[in-house]
């Protein structure tokens, strides 16, 4: 965790008349007419181009978006991300057609300290999730320096996020900055009590992420369907509740892990039910470890939701990572929406690790009262376990 913390920036390097690739996380959501719908991650990747396009650097910002699968597809173009990205900044953003063919090449030699042009969606190669030598070689001879902010892809190790470093200084700029000291932190030196709070569908998806935390935190809260595995391999009913039976053996050795460590490893006690997955479904509650043949768990019942908000009131570092029921329905949402509601208000370092539960916060409005909010749901994920990340490990230390 330590080396991951002590990684060169912008502000370490002479960046004036260089030209700088940029690695951006563009991945943002279009609608059916090319429209960008939320512009949070171009938003998250301006302090770091301001910077260098401020301090003389010729700035070229590389990004993928979507599967595009190697071949170009208009609908995965990122010309409107160049758009959005010259409305915000407020000058003009030069477009490359290619990557590294004779129109980047052009405009990247002709551009001058200050100016900003954005290369075309690099999976457009099937050479950039290959992470090929030649392509890292040929995107690289553009530059003088290598920056990566895109922490959403740093779990990656793709072409432009990590094999270009093997040809240019590399550092990181100050969204990965910010990433990498307010969860390194959090786990290395936790405000106390530390409280983890994991959801989402399957235990399988966060084994990890579990197996590190139990060894740092006080207290250890599931939620979502990934509780019902648990539930079940205790002893408890849970009807027809989705349950990984391959991994019962492993619940029950985290279960016993988290005693042996002495670490809190809370689970739902009531459970609110239905006859089937649907927004219209009738919501009933029973007792998680009883939950009646036929009947699906889909969030976390009313006592529930008071004990869990007990620990977050009390908390000193709050991690939340994936919703505590089927959020997306009404009726099932309560349970979630309860939890953020409690994290914004709890005086606690609140770390919101990205994908569902991010979505959740913004949604629900409580972004503003959150510590910080990942920008990448895998690569948090990836982090918080204690995993080395490619698009991190590449870049240079202090």
């Amino acid at each position: 965790m330590q080396n991951c913390l002590n990684k060169m920036t912008i502000e370490d390097i002479d960046v004036k008349n260089k030209k700088a690739l940029v690695r951006c996380d563009f991945n943002v959501p279009q609608d059916d007419a090319g429209g960008i719908t939320d512009d949070k991650r171009v938003r998250e990747s301006l302090p770091t181009i301001k910077y260098l396009a401020d301090h003389g650097a010729a700035v070229i910002l590389c990004s993928h978006l979507g599967r595009p699968k190697g071949e170009f597809k208009m609908k995965y173009s990122l010309t409107p991300v160049a758009k959005r990205l010259g409305e915000l900044l407020g000058k003009e953003i030069v477009m490359a057609a290619d990557v590294i063919g004779n129109d980047a090449r052009a405009k990247a030699v002709a551009l001058a300290p200050g100016q900003i042009m954005l290369l075309e969606n690099v999976r457009f190669h099937a050479e950039e999730e290959k992470n090929d030598p030649a392509f890292s070689k040929a995107l690289a001879s553009l530059a003088d320096i290598y920056v990566n902010d895109a922490f959403g892809t740093a779990h990656r190790a793709h072409a432009s996020t990590a094999g270009v470093a093997d040809y240019l200084p590399a550092v990181c700029g100050y969204l990965i900055r910010k990433e990498i000291s307010v969860m390194g932190g959090a786990l290395s030196s936790p405000r106390r009590p530390f409280v983890a709070i994991l959801g989402g569908a399957k235990v399988s998806d966060k084994i990890g992420v579990i197996e590190n935390l139990i060894e740092k935190c006080d207290t250890i809260i599931i939620g979502g369907a990934m509780a019902y595995t648990f539930v079940k391999a205790l002893g408890g009913s849970i009807g027809a509740s989705r349950c990984e039976e391959d991994k019962l053996d492993l619940a029950l050795e985290l279960v016993e892990k988290a005693l042996m460590y002495g670490t809190r490893f809370v689970l739902p006690v009531d459970t609110i039910i239905s006859d089937r997955f649907a927004a219209d479904a009738p919501p009933s509650c029973v007792k998680t470890r009883c939950i009646p043949d036929g009947m699906l768990g889909l969030d976390i019942g009313p006592l529930s939701i008071e004990r869990y908000c007990k620990f977050i009131e009390e908390a000193g570092t709050i991690i939340w990572n994936g919703p505590m029921g089927v959020f997306e329905f009404e009726a099932f949402a309560n349970g979630t929406r309860a939890i953020a509601e409690a994290i914004a208000n709890s005086g606690a370092v609140s770390i919101i690790g990205g994908g569902d539960s991010a979505a959740a916060v913004e949604q629900l409005g409580y972004a503003d009262k959150m510590t910080h909010i990942s920008t990448g749901g895998g690569a948090s994920l990836e982090f918080i376990e204690g995993l080395e990340l490619p698009g991190i490990a590449c870049l240079r230390d202090k």
